[in-house]
Parts: C-alpha cells; structure tokens; sequence
C-alpha cells in the first residue's frame, strides 16, 4: 500500500511544469530502491497523465503530487525535507531560483538539480547554494548542486546526430569521446577504446532508436560484453565503440576574432545588395521629382527675372524643399513660381521619404543575408537560430564545421553571431519555395532543423526529403512521442536516408538524471531502450573494484571499467567543472590500462556503467528484476 509523499525516507523529487518533468520521471524510474515523486501543476494534461500511468504501475517507484507551484508547503508535502535529490525543472527561472532557496532551507544536505535559461544567474545561483550546503554539518552528504540548461546538454547530441550521424559525445579532462558505431565485418579503429554494445540488426545505424522490443532477445542488443561476445560479435552484428575525437587545436581568440572580421567585411561589400537601391518605386517618386525640378527650372528661366543658369536650377529646389526666402520683393512670375514649387513640395516630399525610408529597410533586411557562394558544398544547413540554435551554431564553428544558417527572424539571438563568424545567413522563412535551395542544401552533408515551431519542422524536412532523399537530416520535435513516431514513420518512408528526430526533453533528461544521481556521472548514452552512464568514482571503499585487476573488475551487462588514474583530495566546489564534474588539479587518466594492473585504494576510474549496476556499485544493492530497463 503506498504512502503519502511526506512519509518516505530519503527518495527523488521532480518539480515542474512541462516534458522535461516527465522525461526526467521516465528515467529515474529505471533506477530502483528510491522513490521519486513529480510535482506537477495538473494531472490531467499530456505530462500529469503519462506520470499517473507511473504511478498506477505497482512495479514503478514513482508517485505523482498535484500542485500549482513550488512553495513551502507542497515542497514540505513532497518530502524534500528527507529527500536525497531535488529536480527543479521549471519554465520559469525567477521559480526555479525560489524553489531552490527555500528547498535549501528546509533540507540543506538536499541535492539540487536547477534548470536555468540565464547561464550567468545559474552560475552565481550554484556558488550561492553550495555555500549555503557547506554550513551543514552532515559532511558526508553530498548537498551538491548542479544548475542545467536543456538547450545546452541537448547541443553535443544535435551536433553529433548532424556532423556524423550518430555518435553521442562525452568530455573528461578536455578531452572529447564519442560513442561511434562499427558495422559487422569492420576492423578494429585506432581510436577505438572499448566495446560498449553489441548492436541488433534493428538498430546498427542508430543505436539510441527506441522502436525494438522492451527486452532485446536472442539477437538483441547486448550492453558492456564480454571480450568473447564482443569478438564473435563483430562479423555478424554492428559494435558501438567508445572511441576517442582528436581534435583541432583552436588558433588564438584574437587571431580567429581578426580573421572572422576581415573575411566578414570582405563578404559584406561583394553581397550588398546593390540593386535595391535601384527599385522601380525609387526610380518613380525620384523621376517625378526630377521632372518637376526641371520644369520649374524652364519657367524660372523663361517668365521671371533672369538669373545664370545655376541658380535657375537652385531657387526650385529651395522652395521645394521650402528652404527658400520668400521672394516678396521679386517679380510677380517668381513669386507664382515659388508658391507652384512649395505646393510641388508639399505634395512630392512624402512620397520622397516613404520610398526612400522603404528602400533603406529594403537594402538593410537584404544585407543582413549572405547566401553561400556557388561553389559551397559539404556543409550543414541549420534552419533556427534560437538559443538551441545558436548554441549549436556555436558547437559546429568551434569543431570546424562548415555552415550555412537560415533565419525568419532578423532580431533572433544567433543573426549576431553568425555575423561575427562570417557565417553565411539567408534571413528567410525555410519553409517559403527556393530558400532551401539559396542554402544548397542539395550540396550539403546535413539538415539540421530547429526552431520552435514542429509543425514547420516537420514541413521542412518533407519537402526536403521529396527533392534530396539522400541528404541526412536531424530535427527539433518538442514531443517526445511525436519525435518517435515521426522518425519512424520518415525511416520506413526513406529506408536509404538518415533521419534523426530528436526532443530536447528527451535529450536533455538523461543529463539531469545524472546529475540527481551525483556529480559522479559524466554522462548518459541511450542505447535502444537502455542506457550507459560514465562515471568517475574513487576505488577505496568499493570492494567490487579495490585489490582486483582491470579485468576482475569487469562485471558483463553491469560496469566496465574504461580509464584509470590516480585519486585527488576532494575538490571545492567553485573548482569543479560542472559538465565533467572533474577539478583541474586532477591527475590524468591511462584510457588504455593493462588489463592486469591491479585497482589500488589510490587510485580513481572512469566507469562505463548501465543503471542497474550504478545502482549496485553506489548502494551494494542488487535492485529488483521487475520494471528495470537499463
């Protein structure tokens, strides 16, 4: 029989208002012995509904708790004050923030995971509440908290999906893995690090496709083999490898700043739209003027008193421009002429500024693009240049990659940085006939879609597919559901082509279930239904790993261990890297131990675990078969 939230022992909390809540609930399902309760403003809508499913489950832990905000008394209700971690994953930043300080005040040893939009107020929010966890007298808590971005732990997995396809990144002391997959019959990589599955047949292309079976059968996918399945297996089924990205070392900010300025003028002067400046509607109101001018000029000449040529010219333009004196002591011809001209003026000028007001608006709009030149090809089109889209134009330039952005919207937060990188921009709806084609996208390696709007996410992908079936294409769905059935639907559609749906919820859930579950976790790759969590944890005290050799260590289906290096003192908070959740004074790790070295008290490891056996080395508790997916 359950009992209400406030009565459990220590469990997870999820607060918010939108899919990453119930994502995340999805994920820490998997995770057995904790209860996890999720907050939610309703019960009835898409999300409420999908966790009250969870909840009507008698093999899930986890409970759902209706209420219309954050505040003390549904915190107190849902049992932070005994809980071990606290999601807030709210909308809003300004209630995220709240929640986080008053939940700080009724549980201090409480872990805190915070969505934040502002990266800067994250960060000073993070220093402030792991100060505030640093009063506690519990020092073996670990009252860490950890401020995410959705947009941010969703970027390595769009730009991985975009620039090779598949391939989930990880980052550890600067240096930068990928989870790449080997087809059956290829030879071992260089690079390659460790097996970390044996594909399907279903999903040697993709191994983080959701669509197989619940539990993987005789020819399912097989998490952290042993070295005889991992043999045997690579001339019958593919292999996901963990394989090291060597990258390019950036040049100087100065120098790569110099030189994105001087290439960026260089491509301003040859695209300005010149031929603006030349439309029909000036060229009208300005010939009208003209003509008026002259023929004013003609009359001044012929009917009033005579002047030089110039300056029979130059009185009508005064008075146009009612810039003149008034001629009342010049001839009665004058006089007419000056009160024809101010009329001329009065009824010309308007039309003057408009005309001209609009062509200014016309050349600005057209100079804010720079369509690709011709001979541009082996790029990425990013359509959205949102704060996903930025972040991701961001990632691509920083890794080397080529290119091209399309977005609607001149004021949009990512127009100045691909300014400042000398990008090429085309400020046009993707989705309007030939803007796609103006990106060449026909010549391009990837589609990477990504704005806001699913509906037209989805039309730009099809018309894409009509006209280039080959091209690899990855977009943005908000449903998580959706974005399955799309991707399915799109694969069986284009069996040849390689599309990628992917919900940033979806994304970014497994980062902040990592994060709920320690700093200790590096990163989350799902693998089909499954998941593999990379981990740094210390040996002492962990007799699974102490005193036994690499290969001892090695429980099939369950952990392996990747690198070995030598432990550190605890490091301050302000110290730690956030993503890595590694301090710079760390000693570096061997990726490729021996597999006889044996795992002393001293030393620490980098772990490539599934859920289950996370659950097992952190607790020493085997969790219970029924319901577990990792």
């Amino acid at each position: 029989m359950r009992t209400e939230p406030g009565q459990r022992a220590q469990h997870m909390v999820i607060c918010g208002d939108d899919g990453l809540a119930h994502r995340l609930a999805l994920e820490l399902d998997a995770v057995c012995g904790e209860i996890v309760t999720v907050v939610l403003p309703s019960g009835s809508d898409e999300y409420g509904a999908g966790v009250a499913a969870l909840h009507r489950d008698p093999d899930s832990p986890v409970e759902l708790f209706v209420s219309a905000r954050p505040d003390e008394r549904t915190l107190r209700a849902a049992g932070v004050e005994r809980a071990a971690a606290l999601a807030l994953t709210y909308r809003d930043d300004q209630v995220n923030m709240t929640a986080a300080l008053l939940a700080r005040t009724l549980n201090p040893s409480v872990r805190l995971v915070v969505r934040m939009f502002d990266r800067e107020r994250g960060r000073h929010l993070e220093r402030l509440l792991d100060r505030a966890a640093g009063l506690c007298d519990d020092a073996a808590q670990d009252t860490s908290t950890t401020v995410l971005s959705d947009a941010d732990t969703a970027v390595p997995e769009l730009v991985a999906a975009a620039a090779v396809g598949h391939g989930h990144t990880l980052q550890v002391e600067g240096k930068v893995f990928r989870g790449v997959v080997r087809p059956a019959g290829t030879p071992p990589h260089a690079t390659d690090l460790a097996t970390l599955a044996v594909l399907s047949g279903a999903h040697q292309d993709d191994p983080a496709s959701q669509d197989s079976a619940e539990t993987p059968g005789e020819d399912g996918t097989q998490l952290l083999p042993d070295t005889q399945t991992a043999y045997h297996g690579q001339f019958t089924h593919g292999r996901l490898m963990l394989e090291e990205v060597v990258h390019h070392t950036p040049e100087p900010a100065a120098r790569t700043r110099g030189r994105h300025l001087r290439g960026w003028l260089r491509a301003r002067l040859a695209h300005l739209p010149w031929r603006v400046l030349l439309s029909h509607q000036l060229a009208s109101v300005y010939g009208a003027l003209a003509a008026f001018v002259v023929a004013l000029s003609t009359a001044t000449a012929l009917f009033a008193d005579e002047h030089p040529w110039w300056k029979n010219l130059y009185l009508p333009l005064l008075d146009i421009f009612t810039m003149g004196d008034p001629a009342t002591e010049e001839s009665v011809a004058r006089r007419v002429l000056q009160l024809i001209a101010g009329f001329v003026g009065l009824a010309v000028l308007p039309l003057v500024v408009a005309a001209t007001m609009n062509a200014t608006e016309a050349f600005r709009t057209a100079s804010a693009s720079h369509p690709p030149d011709d001979d541009v090809n082996g790029h990425i089109v990013l359509v959205g240049l949102g704060m996903v889209g930025t972040r991701v134009l961001a990632r691509l330039r920083s890794t080397g990659h080529q290119v091209v952005a399309i977005e609607r919207d001149p004021q949009a937060r990512g127009i100045s940085l691909a300014r400042e990188l000398g990008i090429p921009l085309v400020l046009e709806d993707a989705a309007a006939p030939g803007v796609l084609e103006l990106a060449r996208v026909g010549a391009s390696r990837s589609l990477l879609v990504l704005t806001r709007d699913d509906g037209q996410n989805l039309d730009i992908v099809m018309a894409v597919r009509e006209t280039n079936p080959d091209v690899r294409v990855v977009m943005r769905l908000y449903d998580d559901d959706f974005a399955a059935t799309v991707q399915r639907t799109l694969r069986a559609s284009y069996p040849e082509a390689l599309t990628r749906s992917r919900s940033v919820s979806a994304l970014a859930a497994p980062s902040f279930a990592a994060a709920m579950m320690g700093r200790h976790v590096l990163g989350v790759m799902p693998v089909e239904r499954g998941s593999l969590l990379f981990t740094c944890v210390d040996v002492a005290g962990h007799p699974e790993l102490e005193g036994r050799s690499v290969h001892e260590a090695f429980r099939e289906n369950e952990w392996r261990v990747l690198a070995v290096g030598a432990a550190a003192g605890p490091v301050p908070s302000s110290a730690m890297d956030t993503l890595t959740g590694l301090g710079p004074d760390r000693p570096g790790f061997d990726w490729r131990p021996g597999q006889g070295r044996v795992l002393r008290a001293g030393d620490r490891v980098v772990l490539a675990t599934t859920r289950r056996g996370l659950d097992i080395l952190m607790t020493g508790v085997r969790p219970h078969p029924a319901g577990r997916r990792g």
